[in-house]
Order: structure tokens, then C-alpha cells, then sequence
């Protein structure tokens, strides 16, 4: 019998569309260094499926195919959705993404829940949310810090 669930799949895993999906695959290796699982071509040289390894995580990932409602944030406006990555070293990887086309959107700080991060933008309009953990907190301390840094 056939597993519901691929043996080395998660059940969730994002889908990017993007315009410049070659690209886009150099950047997630350079940024998060993202290992390439397997590549399908598409038509007229485009990338047709691409599966990403980032650590433990699997990233899938096309050029944009329009007649097939596959459309970049670009072309949309923008997304709504942002891609949270713990790193080894939150701040390498942010300076990583910057020098590689990335707009930072919140610098990288050290926040009261225990988490040093930030946030960007990839050169291709998906958002991006990248932290590494720096401090273990207990639940009641962690209540009064959410407090204080809610302003209550």
C-alpha cells in the first residue's frame, strides 16, 4: 500500500510562484542555503516544479504560469502570506538577503519572546520572517514581557 503522505514530505509545505524562478532558487541557497531535491522543466525554458530543502523543511517552487492561475506577488501587489525560517544566525542570514536584492522590512532585534529576528523581502516579492532562538523563557515571565512590550 501507497503511504497518503510521502516518506521525507511534511504535510505542509509552501508553493512559491514566482517570476524568475531560477533565480530565485541561486537566492534561497545563498540566503538559507537551500539544497535543491529535484527540478522539472517547464515550457519555454521555465522551471515547471523545483523542491527546496531548507534544513528539515521542504520549499516547492515554479515560474509563474499565468493560463494556469500561477501568479507572483508582483503581479498581484503584493502577498499577504510571509515564510518564517529559523537560521542558525539570524543576523548572517538577514546582511545574506540584503546583499542579494532583499528589502529589509523589520531589522533584526532581539524580541521579549525569546527570538532574535526579522523580516524581508526576496527579490521576487515573497516575505520572508527569519529568526534564530537566543533565550528560553518561562510562561510567566513571558506573560509580564508581552505586557510591557504591548504597552500594558
Amino acid at each position: 500500500m501507497v503511504d497518503a503522505v510521502p516518506e521525507d514530505y511534511p504535510r505542509v509545505i509552501p508553493y512559491l510562484s514566482i517570476d524568475g524562478a531560477a533565480d530565485a532558487i541561486t537566492f534561497y541557497g545563498t540566503v538559507f542555503g537551500a539544497t535543491e531535491r529535484m527540478r522539472m522543466a517547464g515550457p519555454d525554458g521555465k522551471i515547471g516544479h523545483c523542491e527546496l530543502e531548507i534544513g528539515a523543511a521542504v520549499v516547492m517552487l515554479a515560474d509563474t504560469f499565468p493560463d494556469m492561475g500561477g501568479t507572483s506577488p508582483k503581479d498581484i501587489g503584493g502577498s499577504p502570506v510571509t515564510l518564517m525560517v529559523y537560521v542558525e544566525d539570524v543576523d548572517a542570514c538577514f546582511e545574506r538577503a540584503l546583499e542579494n536584492g532583499a528589502t529589509a522590512l523589520r531589522k533584526v532585534e532581539d524580541q521579549f519572546y525569546g527570538d532574535r529576528s526579522g523580516s524581508f523581502e526576496d527579490p521576487f516579492g515573497h516575505l520572508w520572517f527569519v529568526a534564530s532562538h537566543i533565550e528560553d523563557i518561562a510562561p510567566d515571565e513571558m506573560e509580564k514581557r508581552a505586557a510591557a512590550a504591548m504597552g500594558s
